[in-house]
């Protein structure tokens, strides 16, 4: 995909509570207004890439974008899973995310089971992929430093490239 990497930030808000409860793998969602300015050219499925909460640590994260087939939901989604353990959750704090690449599109899942192996699957695989340099050159991206330019007061910021 031409539009990768791909950069934007938003206030995380509620979701539908199926990641920590149900899935016992937390996700941060994006509100609408990131979601609905996605480029045409990033199509729905699993995105790895890197990931801070406010002005915090960098972190890998895999990230579905889509309607989660399992689910059937209606509405378009962007779900990070950062992959680090959090002591709280962060809702109304700024996430700031580079999308670096893409692992495989969405799908629906036999059973609950299968959805968990194939998300654990996607978190190793996000895991190495971003250990070559080229992405962990991102990881050190300036946007990641210039993260206090975005107030919980403006919404969300939406850059491609810089």
């Amino acid at each position: 995909m031409k539009g990768l990497p791909y950069f934007c930030r938003g206030e995380v808000i509620r979701g539908f509570g199926r990641g920590s409860k149900e899935l016992g793998i937390p996700t941060a969602n994006f509100p609408d207004s990131v979601v609905d300015h996605l480029p045409a050219d990033v199509s729905t499925g699993i995105y790895y890439g890197w990931a801070c909460v406010d002005n915090g640590d960098i972190h890998k994260m895999v990230m579905s974008i889509g309607w989660n087939p399992y689910y059937k939901n209606t509405k378009k989604s962007m779900e990070t899973h950062v992959i680090h353990t959090f002591k709280e959750d962060f809702y109304g704090q700024i996430l700031s995310v580079v999308m670096v690449g893409y692992i495989r599109p969405e799908r629906s899942y036999d059973s609950l089971e299968a959805l968990i192996s194939a998300i654990n699957n996607d978190i190793e695989e996000a895991k190495a992929r971003l250990e070559v340099p080229e992405h962990m050159k991102l990881k050190e991206d300036n946007f990641f430093t210039a993260s206090g330019s975005t107030s919980k007061s403006t919404g969300s910021t939406i850059m491609n490239g810089h």
